[in-house]
């Protein structure tokens, strides 16, 4: 580690051919827009024939008068083995300052003597420096492949080019650069372009398995691969993970941390580092500094990136620290005998208020519904955010779902209002991929709920603004959008003119009830409140948890989606084991307690009081006295009293909680709240977990709901729009029970298919016989049942007595 070879150097007849490089993209483009697009490809650190090849875009340097000789690489590279799955160790690195150099508003350097991160090892690693008017400053890179220990401490230098050359499922890709079908289409540019999914399952990757991680995940697949290989039987918690040729994967780039709770770099004894280089290119003298370290291990549904880091892995679901984690849980996905199409989750609408501590200013345009609003209008950061998309994709990634995509914006100020910025998801349609020497494009789908937030968004919203510009491209549909509540009495009877729509024109939505979104806000509803909404459907279950579980899993909404709805279903992991399922964030130190009133009723929707009682759960909240079920329930629906009443003023707050007689006694301060507001996100994340749940589930329910998946991807051709001939209706009058049904008929004339599903009410009698009266032109002979619901009763030949979420489907 001490040889001379291994010290950083600049090596400066290459990096002067960088910066020559640099000098000609410039020249060559008459966009600036253009031109941050090629440079921004080397941006980063990259592992070129053995070097170093760097490249930070800083004008806050410029704008901060910094001279450019004061502008380093600091290069910290471990002296002993890393065990990266320590929580807590303390490691020696040495500290080394070399020079970068300056072209226009950017630093660039070629080195040698970096060392290259592996699977197995911890590579160098680094971080622009810079003195100025006496002190050192740092600045992250943004676009880092690994962030072994969180976003807020340096990046490591990884090889990337070997993590691609040695992935297990290369050859998914050399057959995705074929015209074979069904693996990808062609675009009229010769690229392929990944065709979307029969059917899809939403997963959160720290709560899906014990280990919550990605690499729990792909060991959890190929568990089930295996089995599926042998012919063996697959158990019911496993069946929840099967049966799709897709999986939307939550966010898994960098998060935010709570400073307050979160600590995994932290310099502990460090000197000043000579940085007078002599000759200019080496560090003359270097340094070691003791740094505590420790494995992220930040709770995060996903969604409060920093953007700084996006191109990496989220290290708090990485177990070994290694982005080689991502990939092989692709490939454990690619390698299945049906290969699941992975789907990133891409969250580049905004960013947490942390990334203003880690990005320069020019990346935002002010504070926005989420935190930061960012600012696609300037050249280098949207040519900067796309390259971050292209980099993360490059994991081998078969689709991407954007975020939020109605909240990419910009102001006009002649217009005086926010517009969207469409031009900017055209470039992210626009993205080659590149993965096992293969180059494509993937599936895009768009959520975009436009013109969300306004005020009649549910009203306005088609859904469609993006499918209209790029045809290709699939939107979630207005049922699948975060606001959606079916355990509601008139669910279905209300958003019927939406449902509809997915049957007229449904054919490129992503459709179903359950996903991330849409249980948390089931589980936000005060089920106490009455007449001025709907009551909650007493059909479903005996108690609020039955209902909710029931709500988002259940015979009729699957079959309705799955085998009668165009489009592509989607499920969600938690639904399917009906697991309870919460917003669960520990990374927000100024608003977590008020996120925490705002799942105040949790409790009633999540909460059963068997589970509450057992040890492994809620162990934080009852060693702060919360031992009580009723206890915990009438503290936390005060602290969201408390929280309106105050307008979330916390010393307010625990002054008139104080009152309360709570298990956190009489004389409560701000404190207190933040740290009952943390152990509420750490138990929820703990409750929240599947692999609780792995021996409740119901053998017959969980057969059938895979049945459902098989129907579907034996008859990929239910994605298309009805046909004119095609029927889809409601029954009217309703008579105290919503009865969907309809008729459906293959492109090739060879199957029809006869829907019938009683989605909310009492128990209907349905047979092709009664449906006749209804369907016209319904010829009533050859129809044999082909899915029944495992709770319908059969009354006769080919009749049903159906009850509440149980439906028929007949087929001839």
């Amino acid at each position: 580690m001490s040889s001379e070879y291994d010290r950083p150097e600049l090596l400066a007849d290459a990096t002067e051919d960088l910066l020559a490089w640099h000098r000609e993209v410039s020249e060559s483009h008459d966009s600036d827009f253009e031109a941050a697009k090629e440079l921004s490809t080397r941006l980063g650190a990259h592992y070129v024939d053995g070097r170093a090849e760097v490249g930070f875009w800083t004008p806050e340097l410029l704008d901060a008068g910094v001279d450019a000789d004061d502008v380093y690489l600091e290069v910290l590279t471990a002296t002993e083995s890393v065990d990266l799955a320590d929580d807590d160790q303390t490691v020696e690195f040495r500290r080394e300052r070399v020079p970068l150099r300056r072209q226009g508003e950017y630093h660039w350097g070629v080195y040698e003597g970096l060392k290259a991160g592996t699977t197995d090892e911890l590579g160098s690693l680094y971080q622009l420096a810079y003195r100025h008017e006496g002190e050192w400053h740092t600045v992250p890179d943004p676009l880092s492949y690994s962030v072994p220990f969180g976003v807020f401490a340096p990046a490591e230098f990884y090889d990337m080019e070997r993590l691609d050359e040695e992935r297990d499922d290369r050859w998914y890709f050399e057959e995705l650069g074929t015209d074979a079908e069904p693996v990808s289409t062609t675009e009229d540019d010769g690229l392929p372009r990944v065709d979307p999914a029969v059917s899809m399952l939403e997963v959160h990757p720290g709560t899906a398995t014990e280990d919550g991680s990605l690499a729990g995940l792909a060991r959890h697949y190929e568990g089930i691969g295996e089995k599926q290989e042998a012919g063996e039987e697959l158990t019911p918690a496993e069946r929840n993970f099967v049966g799709y040729d897709g999986m939307q994967v939550m966010p898994v780039e960098p998060i935010t941390e709570n400073p307050d709770h979160h600590d995994f770099w932290s310099v502990v004894d460090a000197g000043e580092v000579d940085a007078d280089t002599g000759d200019g290119e080496t560090a003359t003298d270097a340094e070691t500094v003791a740094v505590e370290v420790g494995r992220p291990d930040m709770i995060n549904w996903g969604y409060d990136i920093v953007v700084c880091g996006f191109s990496a892995p989220n290290p708090a679901i990485l177990e070994t620290g290694r982005p080689d984690e991502l990939v092989e849980f692709i490939a454990a996905c690619h390698n299945l005998p049906r290969p699941i199409k992975v789907v990133f989750d891409i969250a580049l609408g905004h960013a947490d208020n942390g990334a203003l501590e880690l990005l320069n200013d020019y990346y935002f345009t002010g504070p926005g519904m989420y935190g930061q609003d960012l600012d696609y209008q300037h050249p280098t950061v949207r040519a900067i955010l796309l390259e971050m998309q292209r980099r993360k994709m490059d994991f081998g990634a078969d689709g991407i779902r954007v975020d939020g995509a109605q909240d990419f914006t910009y102001w006009d100020p002649e217009k005086e209002k926010n517009i969207h910025d469409d031009d900017y998801l055209a470039e992210m349609d626009a993205v080659t991929q590149e993965v096992g020497g293969t180059e494509y494009r993937p599936w895009m789908i768009y959520e975009d709920g436009r013109p969300w937030p306004r005020e009649d968004w549910e009203l306005a919203s088609t859904y469609r603004a993006l499918i209209e510009q790029h045809p290709h491209s699939f939107q979630w549909s207005p049922i699948t959008f975060a606001h959606n509540t079916p355990a509601l009495l008139t669910f279905w009877a209300s958003k019927w003119w939406r449902v509809f729509e997915v049957a007229d024109f449904g054919g490129q939505w992503l459709t179903g009830v359950a996903n991330h979104d849409t249980i948390r806000r089931g589980t936000q509803i005060d089920a106490t409140v009455e007449f001025n909404q709907s009551p909650v459907n007493p059909y479903l279950g005996d108690d609020l948890p039955e209902t909710l579980d029931a709500a988002y899993n259940n015979a009729a909404s699957s079959m309705l989606f799955h085998c009668f709805m165009p489009g592509v279903p989607m499920d969600f992991t938690h639904a399917n084991m009906r697991a309870p399922w919460g917003f669960v964030r520990d990374t927000d130190p100024e608003w977590n307690v008020k996120v925490v009133s705002d799942e105040s009723n949790f409790i009633d929707w999540q909460l059963r009081p068997e589970w509450f009682a057992e040890d492994e759960h809620f162990e934080r909240l009852k060693a702060m006295g919360f031992t009580d079920r009723d206890d915990l329930r009438t503290f936390i629906r005060a602290l969201s009293a408390a929280v309106e009443a105050t307008n979330y003023d916390l010393e307010t707050m625990a002054a008139m909680l104080s009152a309360l007689e709570s298990p956190l006694g009489d004389d409560l301060t701000a404190d207190d709240l933040e740290a009952f507001g943390y152990a509420w996100m750490r138990d929820v994340a703990d409750f929240a977990n599947l692999s609780h749940y792995h021996e409740m589930q119901d053998d017959t329910r969980t057969a059938f709901d895979l049945q459902v998946r098989e129907f579907r991807f034996d008859r990929p051709w239910l994605r298309a729009d009805l046909g004119e001939d095609d029927y889809f209706t409601y029954r009217h009058p309703s008579n105290g029970t919503i009865i969907y049904l309809g008729v459906r008929s293959s492109p090739d004339g060879d199957e029809e298919l006869l829907f019938a599903a009683n989605m909310e009410g009492v128990p209907v009698e349905v047979s092709p016989e009664v449906l006749a009266e209804e369907i016209p032109d319904l010829e009533t002979a050859g129809w044999e049942p082909e899915l029944v619901a495992p709770a319908a009763e059969k009354i006769g030949d080919g009749a049903f007595e159906i009850a509440n979420a149980e439906a028929v489907v007949w087929s001839r």
